[in-house]
Protein backbone atom coordinates (compact mmCIF):
# COMPACT_ATOMS: atom_id res chain seq x y z
CA UNK A 1 0.00 0.00 0.00
CA UNK A 2 1.56 3.50 -0.77
CA UNK A 3 2.65 5.65 1.69
CA UNK A 4 1.23 9.14 1.39
CA UNK A 5 4.06 12.52 0.48
CA UNK A 6 2.12 14.64 3.08
CA UNK A 7 0.19 12.59 5.80
CA UNK A 8 0.42 9.65 7.94
CA UNK A 9 0.85 6.56 6.84
CA UNK A 10 -0.71 4.32 4.15
CA UNK A 11 -3.33 6.49 1.41
CA UNK A 12 -5.65 4.71 1.35
CA UNK A 13 -6.30 4.48 4.87
CA UNK A 14 -7.43 8.17 5.59
CA UNK A 15 -11.25 7.80 7.18
CA UNK A 16 -14.08 9.85 5.47
CA UNK A 17 -14.53 12.68 5.86
CA UNK A 18 -17.85 12.99 5.92
CA UNK A 19 -17.71 10.59 9.52
CA UNK A 20 -15.23 13.00 10.86
CA UNK A 21 -16.89 16.16 10.09
CA UNK A 22 -19.50 14.62 12.80
CA UNK A 23 -17.71 14.20 14.86
CA UNK A 24 -15.69 17.75 14.67
CA UNK A 25 -19.78 19.37 14.54
CA UNK A 26 -18.92 22.20 17.48
CA UNK A 27 -16.67 23.66 14.44
CA UNK A 28 -19.88 24.28 12.09
CA UNK A 29 -20.29 23.38 8.45
CA UNK A 30 -16.70 22.29 6.89
CA UNK A 31 -15.69 21.92 3.20
CA UNK A 32 -13.68 19.32 2.04
CA UNK A 33 -10.17 20.47 0.13
CA UNK A 34 -7.83 18.59 -2.27
CA UNK A 35 -4.59 18.13 -1.44
CA UNK A 36 -1.61 19.36 -4.12
CA UNK A 37 -0.53 16.78 -6.37
CA UNK A 38 2.78 16.28 -5.96
CA UNK A 39 5.37 17.02 -8.81
CA UNK A 40 8.63 16.53 -9.02
CA UNK A 41 9.63 20.17 -10.09
CA UNK A 42 8.24 21.50 -7.00
CA UNK A 43 11.38 20.20 -5.27
CA UNK A 44 14.70 22.26 -5.26
CA UNK A 45 17.56 21.37 -7.28
CA UNK A 46 19.88 19.82 -6.08
CA UNK A 47 22.92 22.09 -4.65
CA UNK A 48 25.65 19.18 -4.60
CA UNK A 49 26.39 16.35 -6.45
CA UNK A 50 26.41 12.23 -4.58
CA UNK A 51 29.82 12.34 -3.38
CA UNK A 52 31.65 9.09 -5.14
CA UNK A 53 32.53 7.36 -1.72
CA UNK A 54 28.81 7.06 -0.94
CA UNK A 55 27.59 6.95 -4.98
CA UNK A 56 26.59 2.95 -4.22
CA UNK A 57 23.65 3.73 -1.47
CA UNK A 58 23.34 7.56 -2.21
CA UNK A 59 21.11 9.23 -4.20
CA UNK A 60 19.13 12.39 -5.52
CA UNK A 61 16.27 11.87 -7.44
CA UNK A 62 13.12 13.66 -6.72
CA UNK A 63 10.60 11.03 -5.11
CA UNK A 64 12.91 9.25 -2.31
CA UNK A 65 13.90 12.99 -1.69
CA UNK A 66 10.60 14.09 -1.16
CA UNK A 67 9.59 11.55 0.93
CA UNK A 68 12.61 12.71 3.72
CA UNK A 69 11.70 16.43 3.41
CA UNK A 70 9.86 16.20 6.83
CA UNK A 71 8.24 14.77 9.50
CA UNK A 72 4.48 14.50 11.07
CA UNK A 73 4.00 17.68 12.60
CA UNK A 74 0.83 20.45 12.19
CA UNK A 75 3.15 22.19 9.61
CA UNK A 76 4.82 19.26 8.11
CA UNK A 77 1.64 17.91 6.99
CA UNK A 78 -0.02 20.75 5.69
CA UNK A 79 3.05 22.14 4.13
CA UNK A 80 3.37 19.14 2.38
CA UNK A 81 -0.69 19.09 1.69
CA UNK A 82 0.04 22.67 0.07
CA UNK A 83 2.64 21.25 -2.43
CA UNK A 84 5.32 22.37 -0.26
CA UNK A 85 8.21 20.44 -0.47
CA UNK A 86 10.75 23.36 -0.34
CA UNK A 87 12.64 21.65 2.76
CA UNK A 88 13.62 18.25 0.74
CA UNK A 89 17.40 16.77 1.53
CA UNK A 90 19.79 17.36 -1.94
CA UNK A 91 21.04 13.84 -1.31
CA UNK A 92 19.33 10.81 0.55
CA UNK A 93 21.75 7.79 1.76
CA UNK A 94 20.80 4.91 2.78
CA UNK A 95 23.56 2.99 4.36
CA UNK A 96 23.01 -1.00 4.30
CA UNK A 97 25.37 -1.94 7.67
CA UNK A 98 27.63 0.17 10.14
CA UNK A 99 30.08 0.38 8.12
CA UNK A 100 28.23 2.40 5.74
CA UNK A 101 26.75 4.84 8.27
CA UNK A 102 30.52 5.87 9.06
CA UNK A 103 31.65 6.09 5.66
CA UNK A 104 28.20 8.25 4.50
CA UNK A 105 29.70 10.98 7.73
CA UNK A 106 32.75 10.74 6.56
CA UNK A 107 32.00 11.62 3.22
CA UNK A 108 29.11 14.47 4.21
CA UNK A 109 31.97 16.25 6.56
CA UNK A 110 34.50 16.33 3.75
CA UNK A 111 31.87 18.08 1.24
CA UNK A 112 30.40 20.14 3.87
CA UNK A 113 27.01 18.79 3.95
CA UNK A 114 24.34 18.61 7.09
CA UNK A 115 23.49 15.11 7.90
CA UNK A 116 19.93 14.65 9.32
CA UNK A 117 19.23 10.72 10.36
CA UNK A 118 15.77 9.44 9.90
CA UNK A 119 14.33 6.78 10.87
CA UNK A 120 10.11 6.77 10.52
CA UNK A 121 9.60 10.17 9.65
CA UNK A 122 7.10 10.35 12.92
CA UNK A 123 8.38 13.41 14.62
CA UNK A 124 5.73 16.09 15.34
CA UNK A 125 8.78 18.55 16.85
CA UNK A 126 10.91 19.68 13.65
CA UNK A 127 13.23 16.67 14.72
CA UNK A 128 13.82 15.55 10.75
CA UNK A 129 13.83 18.38 8.50
CA UNK A 130 17.04 18.66 6.88
CA UNK A 131 18.42 21.86 8.07
CA UNK A 132 21.87 23.57 6.97
CA UNK A 133 24.53 24.40 9.75
CA UNK A 134 26.96 27.47 9.60
CA UNK A 135 28.98 26.33 6.64
CA UNK A 136 26.89 23.83 5.09
CA UNK A 137 27.13 23.26 1.48
CA UNK A 138 23.92 21.70 1.02
CA UNK A 139 22.25 18.71 3.25
CA UNK A 140 21.76 14.84 3.22
CA UNK A 141 19.15 12.61 4.70
CA UNK A 142 20.67 9.49 6.54
CA UNK A 143 17.44 6.77 5.81
CA UNK A 144 18.39 4.22 8.18
CA UNK A 145 15.61 1.94 7.07
CA UNK A 146 17.95 -0.80 5.65
CA UNK A 147 19.16 -1.32 8.94
CA UNK A 148 15.93 -3.09 10.30
CA UNK A 149 17.39 -7.12 11.39
CA UNK A 150 16.59 -8.76 15.23
CA UNK A 151 20.52 -10.21 14.81
CA UNK A 152 20.58 -12.06 17.69
CA UNK A 153 18.36 -13.33 21.14
CA UNK A 154 19.90 -13.91 24.17
CA UNK A 155 16.48 -15.88 25.29
CA UNK A 156 18.36 -17.00 29.15
CA UNK A 157 18.94 -13.00 29.62
CA UNK A 158 16.21 -12.13 27.68
CA UNK A 159 17.57 -9.75 25.82
CA UNK A 160 17.90 -8.96 21.91
CA UNK A 161 20.24 -6.95 19.55
CA UNK A 162 18.26 -5.42 17.45
CA UNK A 163 19.17 -2.79 14.61
CA UNK A 164 18.42 0.84 14.59
CA UNK A 165 16.34 1.23 11.48
CA UNK A 166 14.24 -1.95 12.33
CA UNK A 167 9.86 -0.05 12.26
CA UNK A 168 7.51 -1.61 14.91
CA UNK A 169 5.82 -3.98 13.35
CA UNK A 170 9.08 -5.82 11.40
CA UNK A 171 10.41 -5.57 14.82
CA UNK A 172 7.87 -7.11 17.01
CA UNK A 173 6.99 -9.96 13.92
CA UNK A 174 10.89 -10.63 14.53
CA UNK A 175 10.50 -11.26 17.98
CA UNK A 176 7.19 -13.20 18.01
CA UNK A 177 8.95 -15.65 15.94
CA UNK A 178 10.77 -16.99 19.54
CA UNK A 179 7.60 -15.84 21.65
CA UNK A 180 9.25 -12.82 22.35
CA UNK A 181 7.99 -8.85 22.37
CA UNK A 182 9.72 -5.50 23.00
CA UNK A 183 6.36 -4.29 24.53
CA UNK A 184 6.94 -0.66 23.37
CA UNK A 185 3.83 0.51 21.26
CA UNK A 186 3.77 4.13 20.66
CA UNK A 187 1.17 5.65 18.49
CA UNK A 188 3.59 6.28 15.78
CA UNK A 189 4.33 2.15 16.41
CA UNK A 190 3.29 1.33 12.67
CA UNK A 191 6.06 3.78 10.93
CA UNK A 192 8.31 4.23 13.33
CA UNK A 193 11.70 2.79 14.17
CA UNK A 194 13.74 1.57 17.18
CA UNK A 195 16.61 3.90 16.62
CA UNK A 196 14.18 6.74 16.02
CA UNK A 197 12.34 5.39 19.81
CA UNK A 198 16.19 5.81 21.72
CA UNK A 199 16.77 8.64 20.38
CA UNK A 200 13.87 10.62 20.98
CA UNK A 201 12.72 8.76 24.70
CA UNK A 202 10.20 7.59 23.35
CA UNK A 203 7.18 6.73 25.98
CA UNK A 204 4.65 3.33 24.87
CA UNK A 205 1.47 2.69 25.17
CA UNK A 206 1.76 0.84 28.84
CA UNK A 207 0.49 3.42 31.48
CA UNK A 208 2.62 2.66 34.56
CA UNK A 209 5.99 0.79 35.40
CA UNK A 210 8.39 1.08 32.31
CA UNK A 211 6.52 3.63 30.05
CA UNK A 212 9.17 4.41 28.11
CA UNK A 213 11.98 3.19 25.80
CA UNK A 214 14.51 4.45 28.26
CA UNK A 215 13.80 1.47 30.64
CA UNK A 216 14.16 -1.47 27.94
CA UNK A 217 17.35 -0.14 26.55
CA UNK A 218 20.44 -2.87 27.82
CA UNK A 219 22.80 -1.35 25.76
CA UNK A 220 23.31 0.90 22.63
CA UNK A 221 25.61 1.34 19.98
CA UNK A 222 26.22 5.04 18.14
CA UNK A 223 28.36 6.62 14.92
CA UNK A 224 29.43 9.53 15.43
CA UNK A 225 31.85 11.82 13.47
CA UNK A 226 34.65 10.85 15.54
CA UNK A 227 33.86 6.89 16.34
CA UNK A 228 31.79 4.69 17.81
CA UNK A 229 30.06 5.07 21.22
CA UNK A 230 29.06 1.47 22.44
CA UNK A 231 27.80 1.45 26.08
CA UNK A 232 29.26 -1.48 28.86
CA UNK A 233 26.00 -4.36 28.27
CA UNK A 234 25.62 -4.81 32.00
CA UNK A 235 21.36 -5.20 33.75
CA UNK A 236 22.80 -2.30 36.42
CA UNK A 237 25.76 -0.19 37.11
CA UNK A 238 26.62 2.11 40.02
CA UNK A 239 29.61 3.31 38.04
CA UNK A 240 29.57 6.94 37.61
CA UNK A 241 26.80 8.45 35.40
CA UNK A 242 25.48 6.25 32.59
CA UNK A 243 26.70 6.72 28.87
CA UNK A 244 23.32 5.41 28.01
CA UNK A 245 21.97 8.85 29.26
CA UNK A 246 24.29 10.62 26.58
CA UNK A 247 22.41 8.57 23.10
CA UNK A 248 19.00 8.69 25.28
CA UNK A 249 17.32 11.44 23.69
CA UNK A 250 20.42 12.96 21.49
CA UNK A 251 18.07 13.55 18.63
CA UNK A 252 20.44 12.59 15.94
CA UNK A 253 22.57 15.29 17.58
CA UNK A 254 25.68 13.55 18.49
CA UNK A 255 25.74 10.53 16.06
CA UNK A 256 23.83 7.96 14.33
CA UNK A 257 22.03 4.76 16.62
CA UNK A 258 22.99 1.88 14.35
CA UNK A 259 21.59 -0.94 17.20
CA UNK A 260 21.00 -2.02 20.29
CA UNK A 261 20.76 -4.71 22.68
CA UNK A 262 16.65 -4.02 24.35
CA UNK A 263 15.01 -6.00 27.73
CA UNK A 264 12.74 -8.41 25.96
CA UNK A 265 9.74 -10.53 27.62
CA UNK A 266 7.57 -13.29 26.71
CA UNK A 267 4.34 -12.04 25.02
CA UNK A 268 1.33 -11.70 27.32
CA UNK A 269 -1.40 -14.50 27.41
CA UNK A 270 -3.20 -13.35 30.22
CA UNK A 271 -5.27 -10.33 29.96
CA UNK A 272 -7.84 -7.96 32.00
CA UNK A 273 -9.30 -4.72 31.19
CA UNK A 274 -12.75 -2.44 31.99
CA UNK A 275 -13.76 0.82 32.05
CA UNK A 276 -15.12 3.03 34.56
CA UNK A 277 -17.26 5.94 34.20
CA UNK A 278 -16.99 9.21 36.23
CA UNK A 279 -20.11 11.77 36.89
CA UNK A 280 -16.95 13.86 37.93
CA UNK A 281 -13.60 14.88 36.22
CA UNK A 282 -11.97 14.90 39.97
CA UNK A 283 -12.98 12.51 41.18
CA UNK A 284 -11.43 10.26 38.16
CA UNK A 285 -8.37 11.87 38.62
CA UNK A 286 -8.31 10.78 42.16
CA UNK A 287 -9.02 7.48 41.10
CA UNK A 288 -6.31 7.67 38.52
CA UNK A 289 -3.91 8.90 41.65
CA UNK A 290 -5.12 6.15 43.78
CA UNK A 291 -3.86 3.62 41.26
CA UNK A 292 -0.61 4.93 40.38
CA UNK A 293 0.27 4.73 43.86
CA UNK A 294 -1.34 1.07 44.44
CA UNK A 295 1.84 -0.79 43.68
CA UNK A 296 -0.63 -2.72 41.08
CA UNK A 297 1.00 -1.26 37.56
CA UNK A 298 -1.91 -1.47 35.12
CA UNK A 299 -0.58 -1.85 31.69
CA UNK A 300 -3.11 0.87 30.99
CA UNK A 301 -4.43 3.45 33.29
CA UNK A 302 -5.93 6.06 30.69
CA UNK A 303 -8.11 8.73 31.79
CA UNK A 304 -10.12 10.76 28.78
CA UNK A 305 -11.70 13.77 30.23
CA UNK A 306 -15.51 14.52 29.13
CA UNK A 307 -14.63 16.25 25.48
CA UNK A 308 -11.52 14.09 25.12
CA UNK A 309 -14.05 10.52 26.01
CA UNK A 310 -16.76 12.70 23.39
CA UNK A 311 -14.34 13.17 20.16
CA UNK A 312 -13.52 9.05 20.33
CA UNK A 313 -16.57 8.16 20.46
CA UNK A 314 -16.04 6.45 23.79
CA UNK A 315 -18.52 8.04 25.98
CA UNK A 316 -21.48 10.53 24.61
CA UNK A 317 -23.33 11.23 27.66
CA UNK A 318 -20.70 13.47 29.36
CA UNK A 319 -18.97 11.82 31.22
CA UNK A 320 -15.11 10.95 31.77
CA UNK A 321 -14.13 7.11 31.59
CA UNK A 322 -11.14 5.42 33.06
CA UNK A 323 -9.71 2.34 30.54
CA UNK A 324 -7.86 -0.23 33.16
CA UNK A 325 -5.87 -3.15 31.48
CA UNK A 326 -3.64 -5.95 32.81
CA UNK A 327 -1.71 -8.18 31.32
CA UNK A 328 0.71 -10.74 31.84
CA UNK A 329 2.48 -14.06 30.39
CA UNK A 330 2.84 -15.82 34.36
CA UNK A 331 -0.37 -15.61 35.89
CA UNK A 332 -3.92 -14.93 35.67
CA UNK A 333 -4.94 -11.00 36.45
CA UNK A 334 -8.68 -11.65 38.29
CA UNK A 335 -7.10 -9.92 41.75
CA UNK A 336 -5.67 -7.22 40.39
CA UNK A 337 -8.34 -6.24 38.40
CA UNK A 338 -11.15 -6.62 40.78
CA UNK A 339 -8.63 -4.49 43.16
CA UNK A 340 -8.13 -1.71 40.12
CA UNK A 341 -12.01 -2.00 40.59
CA UNK A 342 -12.56 -1.66 43.88
CA UNK A 343 -10.18 1.66 44.25
CA UNK A 344 -12.45 2.76 41.40
CA UNK A 345 -15.46 2.63 42.40
CA UNK A 346 -14.16 3.98 45.86
CA UNK A 347 -13.77 6.90 44.33
CA UNK A 348 -17.79 7.26 42.67
CA UNK A 349 -16.87 5.34 39.67
CA UNK A 350 -19.46 3.47 37.90
CA UNK A 351 -18.36 0.10 35.70
CA UNK A 352 -21.47 -1.80 34.32
CA UNK A 353 -19.34 -4.05 32.52
CA UNK A 354 -17.46 -5.48 35.06
CA UNK A 355 -13.90 -6.74 34.20
CA UNK A 356 -13.33 -8.57 31.01
CA UNK A 357 -11.15 -11.67 31.34
CA UNK A 358 -8.77 -12.85 28.21
CA UNK A 359 -6.62 -15.17 27.04
CA UNK A 360 -6.22 -13.62 23.87
CA UNK A 361 -4.83 -9.59 22.58
CA UNK A 362 -8.62 -8.87 21.27
CA UNK A 363 -11.97 -8.57 22.57
CA UNK A 364 -13.62 -7.51 25.97
CA UNK A 365 -14.85 -4.29 27.10
CA UNK A 366 -16.84 -2.35 24.39
CA UNK A 367 -15.27 1.57 25.79
CA UNK A 368 -11.54 -0.18 25.81
CA UNK A 369 -11.72 -1.27 22.25
CA UNK A 370 -13.43 1.68 21.01
CA UNK A 371 -10.04 3.55 22.89
CA UNK A 372 -7.71 0.94 21.01
CA UNK A 373 -9.48 1.60 17.30
CA UNK A 374 -9.32 5.22 18.05
CA UNK A 375 -5.77 5.71 19.31
CA UNK A 376 -4.79 3.79 16.33
CA UNK A 377 -6.42 6.06 14.34
CA UNK A 378 -5.54 9.29 15.28
CA UNK A 379 -2.59 10.36 13.25
CA UNK A 380 -5.28 9.41 10.58
CA UNK A 381 -7.66 11.69 11.47
CA UNK A 382 -5.17 14.64 11.83
CA UNK A 383 -4.66 14.07 7.79
CA UNK A 384 -8.82 14.10 7.40
CA UNK A 385 -8.77 17.43 9.73
CA UNK A 386 -6.59 19.11 7.20
CA UNK A 387 -8.33 18.44 4.26
CA UNK A 388 -10.99 19.76 5.92
CA UNK A 389 -9.79 22.65 6.75
CA UNK A 390 -9.47 21.88 10.56
CA UNK A 391 -5.73 23.06 12.39
CA UNK A 392 -5.98 20.00 14.90
CA UNK A 393 -2.31 19.28 16.79
CA UNK A 394 -1.96 17.65 20.17
CA UNK A 395 0.54 18.76 22.97
CA UNK A 396 1.68 16.61 26.37
CA UNK A 397 3.08 17.44 29.61
CA UNK A 398 3.88 15.80 32.98
CA UNK A 399 3.32 17.40 36.53
CA UNK A 400 2.82 16.48 40.07
CA UNK A 401 -0.23 15.58 41.31
CA UNK A 402 -0.66 18.65 43.59
CA UNK A 403 0.05 20.78 40.32
CA UNK A 404 -2.28 18.99 38.40
CA UNK A 405 -5.95 20.38 39.02
CA UNK A 406 -4.24 23.95 38.56
CA UNK A 407 -2.48 23.13 35.31
CA UNK A 408 -5.75 21.68 33.47
CA UNK A 409 -7.62 24.49 34.73
CA UNK A 410 -5.25 27.21 33.52
CA UNK A 411 -4.23 25.35 30.16
CA UNK A 412 -7.75 24.92 29.21
CA UNK A 413 -8.63 28.33 29.91
CA UNK A 414 -6.05 29.52 27.97
CA UNK A 415 -6.57 26.86 24.70
CA UNK A 416 -10.12 27.66 24.67
CA UNK A 417 -9.45 31.77 24.82
CA UNK A 418 -6.64 31.22 22.06
CA UNK A 419 -8.60 29.43 20.13
CA UNK A 420 -11.28 32.41 20.31
CA UNK A 421 -9.10 34.81 19.24
CA UNK A 422 -7.29 32.68 16.84
CA UNK A 423 -10.08 30.36 14.95
CA UNK A 424 -13.29 31.84 16.00
CA UNK A 425 -13.75 29.15 18.79
CA UNK A 426 -12.59 25.21 18.74
CA UNK A 427 -12.15 22.59 21.15
CA UNK A 428 -9.91 21.34 24.08
CA UNK A 429 -9.81 18.02 26.07
CA UNK A 430 -7.63 16.30 27.90
CA UNK A 431 -6.44 12.61 28.55
CA UNK A 432 -3.66 11.01 31.00
CA UNK A 433 -1.26 9.01 28.81
CA UNK A 434 0.82 8.06 31.51
CA UNK A 435 0.43 7.78 34.96
CA UNK A 436 3.37 7.86 37.83
CA UNK A 437 3.19 7.65 41.96
CA UNK A 438 4.08 11.69 41.99
CA UNK A 439 2.13 12.89 38.79
CA UNK A 440 0.25 11.94 35.71
CA UNK A 441 1.12 12.77 31.64
CA UNK A 442 -1.90 14.67 30.86
CA UNK A 443 -1.69 15.03 26.57
CA UNK A 444 -3.83 17.77 25.11
CA UNK A 445 -5.84 17.95 21.80
CA UNK A 446 -7.17 21.37 20.15
CA UNK A 447 -9.22 21.96 16.94
CA UNK A 448 -10.14 24.91 15.56
CA UNK A 449 -11.04 26.38 12.29
CA UNK A 450 -8.63 27.40 9.61
CA UNK A 451 -8.18 30.39 7.53
CA UNK A 452 -7.04 30.05 4.09
CA UNK A 453 -3.82 31.47 3.78
CA UNK A 454 -3.31 31.78 7.73
CA UNK A 455 -2.87 28.18 8.30
CA UNK A 456 1.04 28.39 9.88
CA UNK A 457 0.53 31.93 11.55
CA UNK A 458 -2.95 30.27 13.58
CA UNK A 459 -0.68 26.93 14.44
CA UNK A 460 2.02 29.09 15.37
CA UNK A 461 0.32 31.53 17.84
CA UNK A 462 -1.68 28.19 19.32
CA UNK A 463 1.34 26.35 19.76
CA UNK A 464 2.83 28.83 21.75
CA UNK A 465 0.22 29.85 23.95
CA UNK A 466 0.25 25.96 24.87
CA UNK A 467 3.90 26.16 25.56
CA UNK A 468 3.84 29.00 27.64
CA UNK A 469 0.36 27.79 29.77
CA UNK A 470 2.02 24.37 30.16
CA UNK A 471 5.16 26.13 31.78
CA UNK A 472 3.77 28.80 33.86
CA UNK A 473 1.73 25.76 35.42
CA UNK A 474 4.64 23.85 36.39
CA UNK A 475 4.59 21.26 33.72
CA UNK A 476 7.42 20.23 31.68
CA UNK A 477 7.63 20.99 27.54
CA UNK A 478 7.29 17.82 27.00
CA UNK A 479 6.64 14.01 28.16
CA UNK A 480 7.24 11.95 25.21
CA UNK A 481 7.08 13.77 22.11
CA UNK A 482 10.62 14.82 22.31
CA UNK A 483 12.74 18.78 22.10
CA UNK A 484 13.52 19.03 17.64
CA UNK A 485 12.91 22.46 16.90
CA UNK A 486 9.86 22.89 18.09
CA UNK A 487 10.08 22.42 21.83
CA UNK A 488 13.61 23.65 22.09
CA UNK A 489 12.91 27.33 23.74
CA UNK A 490 11.12 25.42 26.49
CA UNK A 491 13.83 22.63 26.74
CA UNK A 492 16.71 25.52 26.94
CA UNK A 493 14.17 27.32 29.87
CA UNK A 494 14.04 24.74 32.05
CA UNK A 495 17.38 22.86 31.62
CA UNK A 496 19.96 24.13 33.75
CA UNK A 497 22.14 26.42 31.59
CA UNK A 498 25.63 24.56 33.23
CA UNK A 499 23.65 21.16 31.52
CA UNK A 500 23.35 23.11 28.30
CA UNK A 501 26.96 24.21 28.12
CA UNK A 502 28.33 20.62 29.06
CA UNK A 503 25.91 19.11 26.29
CA UNK A 504 27.14 21.60 23.91
CA UNK A 505 31.15 20.30 24.68
CA UNK A 506 29.74 16.62 24.27
CA UNK A 507 28.57 18.05 20.90
CA UNK A 508 31.69 19.75 20.42
CA UNK A 509 33.76 16.12 21.06
CA UNK A 510 31.63 13.86 19.03
CA UNK A 511 30.41 16.12 16.16
CA UNK A 512 33.03 18.73 16.06
CA UNK A 513 31.76 20.06 12.11
CA UNK A 514 28.36 20.61 13.78
CA UNK A 515 27.18 18.38 10.56
CA UNK A 516 24.46 16.38 12.26
CA UNK A 517 20.91 17.75 12.33
CA UNK A 518 21.64 21.69 12.99
CA UNK A 519 19.73 23.23 15.48
CA UNK A 520 18.05 20.19 16.95
CA UNK A 521 17.72 20.37 21.14
CA UNK A 522 20.15 23.89 20.88
CA UNK A 523 20.85 26.77 18.59
CA UNK A 524 23.85 26.54 16.70
CA UNK A 525 26.68 29.03 17.96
Amino acid sequence: MPRSLWGWGNVESLPPLASVAKRATMLGELDALTPTPFEPSSLPKPRVEVPKAVASFATSEALPRAALARGMSYPDRFRGFSGDFSSAPDLVLTPRDASEVTRALEACEAAGLAVTPFGGGSSVVGGVEPRLGPGHRGAASLDLSALSKVREVDDVSRLALIEAGAFGPALEAQLAARGLTLRCFPQSFEFSTLGGWIATRAGGHFATLHTRIDDLVHSVRLVSPRGVLETPRFPSSGAGPDPKRLVLGSEGTLGVITEAWMRVQPRPTHRAQASVNFERFDDAVAAARALAQSGLYPSNCRLLDPIEALLHGVALDGTAVLLLAFESSDHGLSAWIDRALELARSHRGRSEGGAQLRETARGGDAQAEDWRKAFLEGPYLQDALICLGVIADTFETACTWTAFPQLYASVNDAMTQALSRVCGGGAVSCRFTHVYPDGPAPYFTFIGKARAGAELTQWAELKQCASNALQAAGGTITHHHAVGRVHRDGYLRESPPAFIEALRAVKSQLDPSGLLNPGVLFPER
